[in-house]
């Protein structure tokens, strides 16, 4: 089965990256949200990420709305059915995905394939909110969608092989390097990231070093491209907290219990970069 038309259902940070990704690759793309203010958003936010690369010259101003153009935004989720894929990018809670998931299998013609961007969460148990288990996957993008080159797809139990090699070609022909994963929690990089992330918050915890220092140790001790602060930063506070949650109570492995300074953060609002506050202040 050869994916040619995609749509999006969650217009936040990944759902509008992913969107970008693929009409950066000549694909148009519909994204559905629930609030017209949240797809505005998101178009701003898309249209200051090309405005970086035309001053960088990566690309031209021309192309630069050639790709706006090319992404389409809708309330209403029967704009966005009568496509190849679907990729859902909603909150990463099992009960919200589930009702998405609901909605598109009423909605969405038999041969559909419904995808999930989520980093922890079961795609068997997704699925089974659907009458068509078989067309049901995950496919985790990585953030920034339109820099990360992998993907890692996510076969569940019921995930039928035509639809893994579907998801596997598109993500080929998107530009991105797709990994194969047999459903476990976390796939690959989550479950590997998390220990290392909250073994980081750990040490900063205890007094051992500032959050700079440690990021720094990493980054010229390491080679990580980013330290873990700048990390956490960027996937947001509260998503970091709520994947580990997710990751304990699935593994039941103590080292991926977020330590309580994450949900403090979380109650303050202090979430990284979203919220101009995080673990470094993003206001100055």
């Amino acid at each position: 089965m050869a994916i040619k038309e995609v749509s999006i259902i969650g217009a936040g940070v990944m759902g509008m990256g992913i969107a970008q990704a693929l009409a950066q690759q000549e694909f148009e793309v519909t994204v559905c949200d629930l609030e017209r203010s949240i797809l505005e958003k998101g178009l701003d936010r898309t249209g200051k990420n090309l405005e970086s690369l035309v001053r960088k010259e990566k690309i031209t101003t021309e192309e630069a709305e050639k790709i706006v153009s090319r992404i389409k935004t809708t309330t209403n989720i029967e704009d966005v059915a009568a496509v190849d894929l679907v990729i859902e990018a909603v909150i990463e809670n099992m009960e919200a995905k589930k009702e998405v998931f609901v909605q598109l299998d009423g909605l969405c013609p038999p041969n559909t394939i419904l995808a999930s961007n989520t980093s922890t969460l079961s795609p068997t148990e997704i699925a089974s909110a659907t009458k068509r288990p078989d067309k049901v996957i995950g496919m985790h993008w990585f953030n920034p969608a339109p820099v990360m080159r992998l993907i890692e797809v996510v076969a569940g139990v019921e995930t039928s092989e035509e639809t893994v090699q579907a998801v596997m070609e598109f993500s080929s022909k998107v530009g991105k390097t797709p990994v194969r994963v047999n459903e476990a929690p976390g796939g690959i990089v989550s479950r590997i990231l998390r220990g290392y992330l909250n073994v980081a918050v750990d040490v900063l915890a205890e007094g051992v070093a500032t959050a700079e220092d440690i990021d720094t140790a990493m980054k010229l001790g390491a080679n990580f491209p980013m330290g873990p602060f700048e990390l956490i930063d960027l996937i947001g506070v509260d998503i970091h907290t709520t994947n580990s949650e997710t990751l304990t109570r699935e593994l039941g492995d103590l080292k991926y219990r977020p330590h309580a300074l994450l949900r403090k953060m979380v109650r303050a609002g202090h979430l990284g970069r979203k919220t101009g506050r995080g673990f470094y202040d993003y206001t100055k």
